[in-house]
């Protein structure tokens, strides 16, 4: 049986650091040889985080999950100064006037799979994608959007009082769902999931984040997601698999002007105790 970590023997010291960084524990050192390992009867309380591998100082070690794909990290990959990744954030904007060029799915993928390495409770890695590529089916979500407004009229819904204003613009031909974005994302999770729906999020963020840096404008899409979170004929049209919801949407596509400034904020509040 292979084992769970495979150690290089000539690289590896004995620091036992990968035994402190394992969040479940379940690593120690071997008495005779020194060299860190986990018992088979714990190999299955393994988050498979790869925190005991990206830790290891010498890169001695390797979680026994996928390892010829793992990556040498170059020396410095990765540095942003202070003043790089503060300029960075603060110039992110909310894009809501894009061209008509398509992204690329490739680009597309290449957001996302930096988006898979988001944070998710105990390693859990819940949430899947769907994008939403062709324009037309996004006017398509964006008109089913505004038939679940119309079910919102004269109820006690906390967007009722709100939406006749939507709902006349989108008549009048001004796409205030979408905002003519060509394409829309969707972050969706299994159902009876409590901690999943943060894990979306923080996800969801990471290609909002990501996605500047590859020429990408995003929007995140509010009215789409509370709508395909309710409204039984919009998650017909996007057909999740049996026992996943949506989390949370995010229109995106090339944006049409750029950014030159950054505009103020409230001051920063903070408590200390």
């Amino acid at each position: 049986m292979m084992s769970h970590l495979i150690i290089d023997q000539d690289r590896c010291t004995g620091c036992g650091l990968c035994v402190k960084m394992c969040s479940s524990g379940i690593i120690a050192l071997d008495d005779k040889s020194n060299f860190p390992q986990v018992q088979e009867e714990n190999v299955s309380h393994c988050l498979y985080c790869g925190h005991c591998e990206a830790f290891c100082p010498s890169q001695a070690l390797t979680l026994n999950f996928l390892p010829d794909e793992k990556v040498p990290l170059p020396a410095g990959a990765g540095n942003i100064s202070q003043e790089d990744i503060a300029f960075y954030l603060k110039k992110r904007r909310s894009i809501r006037h894009f061209t008509r060029e398509p992204v690329p799915k490739e680009k597309i993928l290449e957001v996302l799979d930096i988006a898979r390495y988001a944070a998710s409770g105990g390693n859990g890695q819940p949430v899947q994608w769907l994008i939403i590529h062709d324009p037309e089916e996004v006017k398509k979500i964006a008109g089913l959007t505004i038939k679940w407004m119309k079910n919102l009229l004269n109820t006690d819904h906390p967007m009722s009082g709100f939406v006749p204003m939507l709902i006349s613009a989108w008549e009048q031909g001004i796409d205030v769902i979408c905002r003519g974005a060509p394409h829309l994302l969707f972050a969706h999770i299994p159902e009876d999931n409590p901690i999943a729906p943060t894990d979306a999020i923080i996800a969801l963020t990471h290609f909002d984040i990501a996605a500047p840096a590859f020429g990408i404008g995003t929007c995140w899409a509010g009215f789409v997601a509370a709508a395909a979170m309710s409204y039984a004929p919009l998650q017909k049209e996007l057909g999740f698999p049996e026992g996943r919801k949506c989390a949370y949407a995010m229109m995106f596509g090339n944006p049409e002007y750029k950014v030159y400034g950054i505009p103020r904020r409230k001051p920063l509040e903070v408590m200390w105790k």
